[in-house]
């Protein structure tokens, strides 16, 4: 489901006036086949809405390769969306394959979010070892991938949100010192 309108076409910059344009794709073969309501897709929508995020498109594609390859090539090439999270298809069933179509259109992978989100979800449950979400940048686009579940998909985005403003400055052409203001405060206390 489309959800941009020729206005929100436009990037809506942050503070620093970098793009927060952002991409949900559900990846469910029942889903896209309208047997499933998409449960995770308006609960990620609401969360970044309340962090200021701009949900400019949301889609539900089957589990299959070429259909998520091709939307995130869509997303990030043509669409000039900031971030794309995907949510479902992560696991180790036959038709999870998101990891594999994500990783298909990366550039470079930022392994260290995949990482940080099984770490967290090993708190709550044993089952997020068998997780294979992976993310990485195309272009000047971040795309993640979360689990399908609703619950899941939160609280792995709860996991990156500290850290996505600044990756996203970072992709999109942030020229600051990473570590600028650290080092100014180390030699602040010097003096």
């Amino acid at each position: 489901m489309n959800v941009h309108s020729p206005a929100d076409r436009k990037s809506e910059p942050d503070r620093k006036g970098f793009s927060r344009r952002t991409a949900i794709v559900t990846v469910s073969d029942r889903g896209a086949r309208g047997e499933r309501k998409d449960a995770s897709g308006p609960v990620l929508e609401e969360r970044l809405f309340e962090e200021g995020y701009q949900v400019c498109f949301k889609e539900v594609v089957p589990d299959e390769v070429e259909a998520v390859s091709s939307i995130l090539k869509r997303l990030s090439d043509e669409e000039k969306m900031a971030l794309i999270l995907t949510t479902g298809g992560t696991g180790v069933a036959p038709r999870d394959v998101t990891p594999e179509a994500t990783l298909a259109v990366l550039d470079r992978t930022v392994p260290g979010m995949g990482e940080a989100m099984r770490a967290a979800s090993l708190t709550k449950t044993p089952h997020a070892m068998i997780s294979r979400a992976v993310a990485g940048v195309r272009g000047m686009t971040l795309i993640v991938n979360l689990p399908g579940s609703p619950k899941g998909a939160v609280e792995n985005l709860e996991v990156l949100l500290p850290a996505l403003p600044h990756a996203l400055d970072k992709i999109q052409g942030d020229p600051s010192e990473c570590a600028a203001m650290i080092h100014e405060d180390v030699r602040g206390k010097d003096r």
